[in-house]
């Protein structure tokens, strides 16, 4: 038996001669751990079998797993491997963000690589690639080019997680009609099916791990299989003909990633999934410009216009000139516009061939409206609803994101509506199929987009789109996306609307895989201003509403109510104006998955500092060290607060606007009612 260990890139190997009958080495261990030594992954072949565990701070996370991919024609990329060769390397590197929750992003971590080829001169290679960071660790498949390999059709994903306990998860279930829009359940492992990623676990009491990938680029997105005692397998979403991924040698899959924490705020102060993708492809990103927007969309949720023509047609030309005056007067960059383009009318779902994205309504003139903006500082947000027919909308992309381009639209909102296996593709046969919303049809259909968007300088908001896996990173207009149950289920029936809960579990979910466009803000709690609304309201708190604007990221933050209810309450809108949406620093200072959520966040190029505390249906007082902000200073804290008597159901609108002067050293008591929130700005006093 034999051990070297490379101290520098954190690499030990192990050799193991002994067998029964006395033949070579049937087992070959690598070992690679973070720069801190806290986490380390082992791989292992035995029998011919890649396999890895991983453990934290000497402890059992997950056990031995199997690796590797099932290829068509029986061919497996999973057995009869020998180790050829290994690689270690380290990196420590600080890059910018053009936008994001913090401005420079350490990437950290140490690499191991393996090669591994089956007997014979035929014998297929397989590399697998392992980074270990602090934050947690990550693999994927690379599958060199090689003779008698060049078409690779993958049948089956191997790829295991073996759990080193049932763990308490916080999950929602995949394979289900309504994508990536389901409140959460919090069980063991062992009371779900096939869950979508992130899905985060409790695996002790001071250890918290998120499993979900990275770089997901012309492949089929992963859920997690529960495939008996405490073993999760990768499910990969198949096409229609039942194959999960088309391609070429060579070529990668994404990373496969468990981010690790000692609390769950720790999950959230992680960029290992940014770290794990490409810089950015866009050269010249002066153009991409995050922002605050309005527009014509609540009220089409509220019943009180609709999105098809007719006498209530929210998106005519007089109507959006008032909100692009609300816009411009308030301090908003832009004005969102749904139902204004041909298609609308009738079940937009079933018929999403009918749509035209450069065809307006007759009350609906988008060059006034856009040359009416631009005279006044506002730009419009475009809406590309595709309900699912993909030919038809990549048949028009190109002309649509040139007609924007010359108007100067700077933003487009994205909708994929339609449910199940429901997405349209015309086969090689000319024959209509249908695909998983999650597959790598779909993936493929998102990349095309992101890439036309930006050769036009457009921005992209996509809502029921492909989960976010770091790639806002080497595509930055790619801005936010939906993927998660957002505000507009609160506004429909009382049945459908988010529990309190809600927000304070896409913390510690959802949001670990990057921004959302939840479309927060909402005034009018008890939905006054809707027809046929009275036993409906917001499952919120007015102060926890703005307390949102810091705890859940956006680059592009809608104000979404109409602008009547800000006008009626300017000294709370005032939080909403000042809040930015592009950070310098980030810090998760406390929380409980599904319970309460602390974050504080300082403004990019700016001393302010902003924090939002969110509760669920119960009430708290937390005590807040301010050690954040900089020492040495006087801060006015500008608090906007749940009142004494505020009651997410009984007395939402109840709110309070304080001042107080604080500093570094204070303790900040934070009382927060049922289902209530409270948002802080602390604005420097030295500041002239």
């Amino acid at each position: 038996m034999y051990r070297f260990t490379l101290l520098g890139c954190g690499l030990s190997l192990l050799l193991s001669s002994m067998t029964a009958s006395g033949r070579e080495a049937v087992a070959t261990a690598l070992t690679v751990a973070s720069p801190s030594g806290a986490n380390i992954v082992h791989f292992a072949v035995e029998e011919g079998r890649p396999t890895y565990s991983v453990t934290r701070n000497g402890a059992d996370l997950i056990g031995a797993s199997r690796m590797g991919m099932e290829l068509a024609d029986g061919v497996s990329l999973a057995e009869r491997f020998e180790l050829i060769d290994s690689q270690a390397a380290s990196a420590d590197a600080t890059w910018s963000q053009p936008w994001g929750e913090v401005h420079k992003v350490r990437d950290h971590h140490n690499e191991l690589r393996v090669e591994l080829k089956q007997p014979g001169d035929g014998g297929l290679r397989l590399v697998i690639v392992f980074r270990a960071f602090d934050d947690g660790v990550a693999f994927r498949y690379e599958i060199p080019e090689q003779p008698g390999l060049k078409k690779v059709v993958i049948t089956n994903e191997v790829t295991e997680f073996a759990l080193a306990g049932d763990w308490p998860a916080w999950w929602i279930p995949a394979y289900d009609e309504n994508r990536y829009e389901y409140v959460y359940s919090h069980t063991p492992v062992s009371e779900f099916r096939v869950v979508h990623t992130p899905v985060t676990m409790q695996a002790g009491e001071r250890t918290f791990v998120s499993f979900h990938e990275a770089a997901l680029v012309d492949y089929s997105s992963m859920a997690l299989r529960h495939v008996g005692d405490h073993k999760l397998k990768a499910d990969l979403f198949p096409w229609s003909d039942g194959v999960l991924v088309r391609g070429e040698a060579p070529m990668k899959s994404p990373w496969r990633t468990i981010q690790i924490a000692d609390t769950p705020s720790g999950l959230v102060d992680s960029t290992m999934i940014l770290n794990l993708n490409e810089p950015s492809k866009i050269a010249d990103t002066s153009w991409i410009e995050p922002g605050k927007y309005v527009g014509v969309w609540w009220e089409m949720h509220v019943n009180r216009a609709t999105w098809g023509s007719g006498e209530r047609h929210g998106a005519t030309t007089e109507n959006v000139k008032r909100y692009i005056d609300f816009a411009a007067k308030y301090g908003f960059k832009g004005v969102l516009v749904e139902g204004w383009n041909q298609g609308w009318d009738g079940d937009w779902i079933q018929n999403g061939k009918l749509f035209s994205f450069t065809k307006s309504y007759p009350d609906f003139d988008i060059a006034e409206l856009s040359r009416y903006g631009a005279e006044r500082g506002v730009s419009l947000i475009g809406h590309h609803e595709t309900a699912g027919a993909i030919p038809n909308y990549e048949s028009q992309m190109e002309d649509a994101f040139a007609l924007y381009e010359r108007l100067g639209v700077k933003t487009v909102k994205t909708g994929y509506v339609m449910f199940g296996e429901g997405e349209e593709r015309i086969d090689e046969n000319g024959e209509e199929v249908y695909e998983w919303s999650h597959g790598q049809y779909m993936v493929q259909h998102h990349q095309r987009v992101i890439e036309t968007a930006a050769k036009h300088h457009v921005m992209i908001v996509a809502h029921e789109a492909i989960k976010d896996t770091g790639l806002r990173r080497t595509w930055p207009n790619f801005m936010s996306r939906e993927c998660a149950r957002g505000q507009e289920y609160n506004a429909w029936s009382g049945d459908s609307r988010n529990p309190p809960e809600h927000e304070a579990i896409l913390t510690y979910t959802r949001m670990l895989s990057g921004p959302m466009d939840y479309t927060p803000g909402v005034f009018d709690i008890g939905l006054e201003s809707g027809v046929d609304r009275d036993n409906d309201r917001i499952p919120s708190t007015l102060a926890k509403q703005l307390a949102l604007y810091v705890v859940l990221y956006a680059p592009m933050q809608m104000a979404c109510d109409l602008p009547a209810a800000y006008e009626s309450q300017l000294d709370a809108f005032q939080f909403i104006r000042d809040v930015p949406t592009d950070w310098e620093k980030t810090v998760a200072i406390d929380g409980v998955i599904g319970d309460y959520v602390v974050t504080a966040r300082k403004q990019r190029g700016a001393e302010d500092w902003f924090l939002g505390a969110i509760s669920d249906e119960e009430a708290r007082t937390l005590e807040v060290p301010l050690a954040f902000l900089d020492p040495g200073r006087k801060y006015e804290a500008q608090i906007y607060r749940d009142a004494d008597d505020a009651d997410w159901l009984r007395n939402p609108t109840a709110y309070e606007v304080v001042r107080e002067e604080v500093d570094s050293d204070a303790v900040f008591t934070i009382k927060l009612a049922p289902g209530g929130g409270q948002a802080v700005r602390f604005k420097p006093l030295d500041e002239h």
